[in-house]
């Protein structure tokens, strides 16, 4: 690609190998001992924490609901109108479960218990797309959801982050087949890194 800045990136390698510890690094959950990360040309340590993370968002491994309503999960901040909160729901396949709940006001229960493990990864999905992240990281989004709902939150990524970086912690090898690039990581280093046709 031309343009890496928009690339899709997918993430392999066993456990342990260091996966999961570059997303706590980028969102400088944990800060690095040597060496640096630039966003935009940028050195990461240089920009201010709220900044970063307010243009970086993530769909987590296992996501989770505060208790409160579904206008809280998705804008903690009140910084969106209810058309821009009902535009997110639809186009995440949400609108119809939510509207069944009540609207926006409803409930979400205890830990999002009134919404399924696929459901809270489109609510995380949904408030990815009102920060309108430059990048988008998936930790291993689909481990736990069926594949109708796995090819549901794939195709909407495809087109609502086509010009963000994703970058896909995957499990299932499909998932990262139409990736533009594939890292390999092996014990905290790059052991791979190119097209996944090639690494095939």
């Amino acid at each position: 690609m031309s343009d890496t800045s928009r690339e899709k990136i997918g993430i392999v390698g066993r456990t342990g190998s260091g996966k999961s510890s570059l997303f706590l690094v980028l969102f400088r959950i944990v800060e690095i001992q040597k060496g640096s990360i630039t966003l935009d040309n940028t050195n990461l340590q240089h920009i201010d924490l709220k900044d970063i993370r307010s243009r970086l968002a993530i769909i987590p491994q296992d996501p989770f609901l505060f208790s409160g309503t579904v206008r809280e999960n998705l804008d903690p901040t009140s910084s969106h109108i209810d058309s821009d909160l009902n535009n997110v729901l639809e186009r995440c396949h949400l609108k119809v479960h939510v509207d069944r709940l009540g609207g926006l006001e409803a409930d979400v229960g205890e830990r999002g218990r009134n919404f399924s493990v696929g459901q809270r990864q489109l609510v995380c999905l949904a408030r990815a797309l009102l920060t309108r992240a430059k990048v988008l990281c998936i930790d291993k989004a689909t481990a736990s959801i069926d594949f109708e709902t796995d090819q549901l939150i794939q195709e909407t990524i495809k087109q609502e982050f086509h010009d963000s970086t994703v970058l896909t912690i995957a499990h299932r090898i499909d998932t990262i087949l139409n990736s533009d690039r594939v890292l390999v990581m092996s014990e905290g280093s790059v052991a791979e890194f190119d097209q996944p046709n090639i690494l095939l």
